[in-house]
């Protein structure tokens, strides 16, 4: 990101000097600036030399430990906003990803900031779960004499609303911390209640001085320049040039390979990222919305509702905004009884408009519902194959509910709506915890079943592209062999030019016993662990409620058999996988 020059070009300096001092003025506070004027006019009073009495030696940076609990990306990247405008502020931060803490360490620290996402029903995110269970276990340590403060991320569409950052909270008070500052729950439209709940955290936890000269902390602000150079988020407009359905025609399945093209150059992705796209809801549903409510004929609206408002989701939040909009008894009743939650399992917003009649206006529906988020698939390419392109692995969404079909958003909006030469507005979700190995030599063994699938086509992409002497090993898993298998010919050639070494894959319908990428696993379990012992990397992307959670079993397993392990030694053989970041997840 260019910095506005502070110095003008008529300045008496050389170019190389002109621009090291705006680097340095430019990040400079002002009370940073306000001393430096004072300390260069006492030096020219004096002759050019320093004063007798020197100026008093700056005050020391505070420290401020930001810690993260991150599934997505969204925590991390908040922690570093915090970072930022904390050493803007004199402040001497150190951000601690969950996945890294010592939880016995938290005892020396003075001040904590805290940034936890919940995920799914209640749980931490994967990195968190070891950190975030040995500080709620009995063995957690007094932080009695620590300020502290908790940015709690979440989704009101799933019942345990901000779960983890609420335990946190409460759990930094039971230990003997002190509150700083209140904690905010933040549901998916985080930017500005986000911002404003950092700005006024770090003026909680700024120490009251009269000392206002304070350390500049240079190397930090280099690496925030480097922060600032990184490739925009900011989202573009992209042009879809091929959509596939990947499934045979008899398939009960339907996954579209989607290809976008970026007209001024794809951003700087890296295997492993994700693209997040921001979709437009259902039409004909959007019309039976309106026509409930009797709005139909407010186009505005309409417009509104078809590409800005989230239509779909019914939360507990959802219900009480409309009784509070509507004045309706029974939708009250509803919460006020406790059962709104159990009622609104499988509904959406229509549902609840069509079950309460009411008068609502175009401002209760804004009211109502909350903006529209953007849906992240993982890149399922890699630039060195694909140059301006992005290709994702779309799965369309379709069920029934209380005698209703329903529909993912995104997916059967890029299924159903969106063809070649549509125009698409999409942003770059970087991963930076889920790479491949630095060194290519290094083998790599991936599990994506479905369209957990698609990061591994770009590793394989990215692995032929710099012609990878490492080995690489995918277990794919769907329902039919003939049907669902994705990229099946493309597997084939990279068997053919060595970038994939070999595949298992595991169709659970095309049997009467169901078999799954974990009984392939359970199969290969010694070669799979000699894999491991050799250096490999292991990768697991796909359904975290259940699936991610039996490879890992079968992981385990694996150790036993292959080394004869009690369950015990078993998982802590994975276990410091994971802590080497030799087994990584993207999971959802």
């Amino acid at each position: 990101m260019a910095r506005h020059a502070i110095l003008p070009r008529t300045a008496p300096f050389e170019d190389k000097e002109r621009a090291s001092l705006d680097a340095v003025l430019g990040a400079a506070t002002p009370i940073q600036r306000a001393w430096l004027a004072g300390f260069l006019a006492g030096l020219d009073a004096a002759g050019g030399q320093p004063a007798a009495a020197p100026a008093a030696p700056p005050k020391a940076a505070e420290p401020l430990t930001i810690l993260f609990a991150s599934e997505s990306g969204n925590s991390e990247k908040l922690a570093s906003d915090v970072a930022k405008l904390a050493r803007k502020n004199g402040f001497k931060p150190k951000v601690v990803d969950f996945f890294d803490l010592d939880v016995a360490s938290l005892a020396k620290e003075k001040r904590v900031v805290a940034i936890a996402a919940t995920w799914g029903e209640g749980e931490p995110p994967a990195r968190a779960t070891r950190a975030y269970g040995e500080l709620m276990g009995d063995g957690a340590p007094r932080l009695d004499g620590i300020e502290f403060a908790v940015l709690s991320l979440g989704d009101t569409s799933y019942a345990e609303f901000c779960a983890i950052g609420k335990a946190l909270d409460a759990r930094f008070e039971a230990l003997g911390a002190k509150r700083a500052f209140e904690r905010a729950d933040l549901d998916l439209d985080f930017d500005k209640p986000a911002a404003e709940w950092i700005k006024n955290t770090l003026k909680a936890l700024t120490p009251a001085s009269t000392d206002n000269v304070v350390a500049v902390d240079f190397a930090a602000r280099a690496v925030e320049d480097d922060e600032d150079d990184e490739p925009s988020r900011e989202p573009k407009v992209v042009e879809v040039v091929d959509h596939v359905n990947l499934n045979s025609s008899r398939s009960d399945k339907e996954t579209i390979h989607l290809a976008l093209e970026f007209e001024d150059g794809a951003p700087a992705y890296e295997p492993g990222d994700a693209l997040e796209i921001y979709p437009e809801n259902d039409p004909a549903l959007v019309d039976e919305i309106l026509a409930a409510t009797g709005l139909t004929g407010d186009d505005a609206l309409r417009q509104a509702l078809l590409a800005e408002r989230d239509i779909t989701t019914l939360s507990a939040t959802t219900v009480e905004r409309f009784a509070k909009a509507t004045g309706h008894a029974d939708a009250q009743k509803l919460i006020d009884s406790g059962e709104a939650k159990a009622w609104i399992e499988g509904r959406h917003l229509i549902d609840l408009i069509q079950s309460f009649p009411a008068t609502v206006t175009a401002d209760h529906l804004n009211t109502i519902t909350r903006p529209l988020p953007p849906r992240a698939y993982s890149i399922a390419s890699s630039r060195k194959e694909v140059g301006d392109e992005v290709h994702l692995v779309i799965a369309a969404v379709r069920y029934e509910t209380h005698g209703r079909a329903r529909s993912g958003v995104a997916s059967t909006h890029v299924a159903d709506r969106v063809k070649n030469g549509a125009k698409l507005r999409v942003k770059l979700k970087p991963n930076r915890h889920f790479r491949l190995p630095q060194d290519p030599a290094t083998d790599i063994i991936m599990v994506g079943p479905g369209t957990g699938v698609a990061p591994f086509r770009a590793f394989v992409q990215e692995r032929r592209a710099v012609e990878a002497p490492g080995r690489s090993w995918l277990f794919f898993g769907d329902r039919h062999f003939t049907h669902d298998f994705l990229y099946q010919l493309e597997w084939q050639d990279a068997l053919e030019d060595g970038s994939l070494t070999k595949i298992d894959v595991a169709f659970s319908r095309d049997q009467p016993e169901k078999i799954y990428v974990q009984d392939r696993i359970d199969h290969h379990a010694r070669e799979l662990v000699a894999w491991l012992d050799g250096g490999a990397h292991f990768y697991v992307c796909g359904d975290a409620n259940r699936m991610a959670k039996d490879v890992r079993n079968a992981v385990v397993r694996a150790y036993q058999t292959a080394k004869a392990l009690s369950p015990a030694d078993a998982e802590a053989a994975v276990a410091a996988l994971e802590r080497a970041h030799l087994y990584q997840q993207d999971v959802y």
